[in-house]
């Protein structure tokens, strides 16, 4: 390390455990409240600048939702959507493969099946495969939704098609209207031209107040408002029942997705009211999840969709196409379930050996980059599988505190395409933005948000676009120094290292994106550890401080080839999170280290 200008030289893998910073005003009006000097401390230092009413977000309620038709084009597309189903028309229901665009397609089909009278018969489930057909409205979609007999003539997204004019003009040139459902930002020159109506909160002209609601959240919201036209029309009867309870799928959907958990009280409330409906275990996905993960395993909070359900789906996808994932989220008895489920289950392993393979190669080839102080690690993987890129990217930021853009074969002849994740400075679909401006014809299509995003760069133009998205990146960037930290909540006194604290801080969930989990540090000593897993890479501990001693864990402590970090005897410095270990009907309390140094 080079003490002089403090930063890591030639030392990636080291991380920095440093406190969060707080809004005082924030932790002010918390303890005004009646928040405990805990939760005001957590609040405090995840709503830096919040200015709303702070019961919205500690106490999320869907009161706090705003109107469907405060969405640019709602209205119009929520009419079309009627007319539809009025009038006998066939459907496309075209989705991203993705968790998002699963439980989309199955809020859309749900309504237009259950509560619009729509037979199956006249609908078509469109969604791509990942590796042969790309994300979004891609070409091979458009020439299957051709195909048809009968073909639609009406075709409805969720979750992608803000950036896919060229295909949805091929559409509209054949007579089928699209009506665009979608989260991700649009391109410069706004939505698609030939869309019949882009419902899509990110729009210059969209007035609805919240900009990060997942893509199922959007489709729920549309659907929602056909609901209410349709009844405005005297088709449906004011007793139809309303969408409500299909906010389980979009609380798995918006969690899964990673957009915000801070300062949006929409997304904090359809996770909190779709955790509750989840809980009621009415639905055969439900269930046989929980059967799967056993009886400790209930009730579910956001961290089981993050990490439980959300691999699980995403996994069919990432390695084959994502129809069974489809068939799970709506399986009509614990039977087809659990069949389903077998298939998530067993491409799930294969994605996690898949993973580690990746990881291990992208590591490798990063060293250079890491080397040379570069801002942006862009790793070429050319016999990795286009699948896991998104993951294995997520590793390296973990890892490296740098945004990072992970590239493998297309299917295209001569093309890559890639995934990246972000940190918290970089708006990575901005910087993508700038390198396409830099060098157009390096970056032919891109898509995405603040903290991921994919990519298609042509083969021969991979250093050019190498060296168009450093510079955007350092446009953004400056001279921020890059490396790992790990943001904690302070310190924990031993006599709150209890199940009680864990109570007080489960009252502010749920936790995710722009509202993580409450993590803090402390010094302990090492009383007992061991190697654990199948590959021997996580450690299990038990940690002494002041004469309490707790359980620990430590996921992926070690990488491939490295000597333990810490040992027996030793003082450590922790960062870890407070977890609740069930087991055949009792709770006790573990403490999950996401990082330890030597003191």
């Amino acid at each position: 390390m080079d003490e002089t200008s403090g930063k890591i030289v030639n030392d990636p893998t080291r991380r920095r455990i440093q406190s969060r910073p707080r809004d005082e005003t924030i932790y002010r009006a918390a303890l005004a409240s009646g928040s405990s000097e805990l939760q005001a401390r957590i609040l405090a230092g995840r709503l830096q600048g919040h200015e709303g009413p702070l019961e919205a977000l500690t106490a999320p309620a869907l009161r706090y939702l705003s109107h469907p038709e405060r969405l640019r084009d709602s209205r119009r597309g929520a009419e079309r959507i009627a007319r539809a189903v009025n009038d006998g028309e066939h459907i496309g229901i075209l989705t991203d493969y993705d968790v998002d665009g699963i439980t989309s397609h199955v809020v859309i089909l749900r309504s237009l099946t259950e509560l619009f009278g729509v037979p199956a018969s006249r609908l078509h489930s469109l969604i791509g495969h990942r590796i042969n057909d790309g994300y979004g409205i891609s070409l091979p979609l458009v020439e299957r939704t051709l195909a048809l007999k009968p073909r639609p003539s009406l075709v409805i997204t969720a979750d992608c098609g803000s950036s896919d004019e060229p295909r949805i003009a091929r559409l509209r040139e054949a007579g089928i209207d699209v009506v665009v459902t979608d989260h991700h930002a649009l391109p410069v020159e706004g939505p698609p031209a030939s869309a019949y109506a882009t419902i899509n909160p990110t729009r210059s002209d969209c007035g609805y107040p919240d900009k990060t609601i997942a893509g199922c959240m959007v489709a729920w919201l549309m659907m929602s408002l056909t609901r209410s036209v349709m009844v405005e029309q005297g088709v449906l009867s004011t007793s139809t029942p309303k969408l409500s309870p299909w906010l389980s799928y979009v609380a798995l959907g918006t969690v899964a997705d990673c957009v915000s958990l801070g300062a949006s009280a929409a997304n904090r409330a359809v996770v909190t009211t779709g955790l509750k409906l989840i809980n009621q275990m009415e639905s055969a996905c439900w269930r046989v999840m929980a059967e799967r993960l056993g009886a400790d395993s209930v009730p579910f909070d956001a961290e089981t969709l993050a990490f439980q359900m959300g691999p699980r789906i995403n996994a069919r996808s990432r390695l084959d196409d994502p129809y069974a994932a489809l068939h799970f989220m709506l399986a009509a008895d614990d039977a087809i379930a659990r069949q389903h489920l077998q298939v998530l289950d067993d491409d799930n392993q294969a994605r996690k050996a898949l993973e580690a393979e990746m990881v291990e190669s992208a590591r490798t080839l990063a060293a250079a980059q890491l080397a040379a102080d570069q801002p942006a690690l862009i790793v070429h993987l050319p016999e990795g599988h286009a699948g896991v890129q998104g993951i294995v990217a997520s590793r390296l930021v973990q890892s490296y505190g740098r945004p990072t853009l992970v590239l493998t074969p297309a299917t295209a002849p001569e093309m890559l395409t890639g995934s990246g994740r972000s940190i918290e400075a970089l708006h990575l679909r901005d910087a993508l933005q700038r390198a396409h401006e830099l060098a157009p014809t390096s970056l032919p299509r891109f898509g995405g948000h603040r903290g991921a995003a994919g990519v298609g760069v042509p083969l021969a133009e991979l250093e050019t676009f190498r060296e168009a998205f450093l510079q955007a990146v350092s446009e953004q960037l400056g001279e921020r120094e890059l490396y790992p930290v790990v943001l904690t909540d302070g310190e924990l006194a031993a006599h709150q290292l209890t199940l009680a604290t864990l109570d007080e801080l489960d009252a502010l969930a749920p936790y995710g994106r722009e509202f993580d989990a409450p993590l803090f540090e402390g010094e302990f000593f090492v009383e007992q550890l061991r190697a654990v897993g199948a590959e021997g890479n996580h450690l299990m501990l038990e940690l002494s401080r002041e004469g309490v001693v707790c359980r620990a864990i430590w996921f992926r402590a070690l990488n491939p080839g490295e000597r333990l970090p810490i040992a027996v005897g030793d003082r450590v410095r922790c960062a870890f999170k407070l977890s609740r270990n069930r087991w055949k009907g009792r709770e006790s309390l573990q403490l999950m280290v996401e990082h330890a140094e030597r003191r």
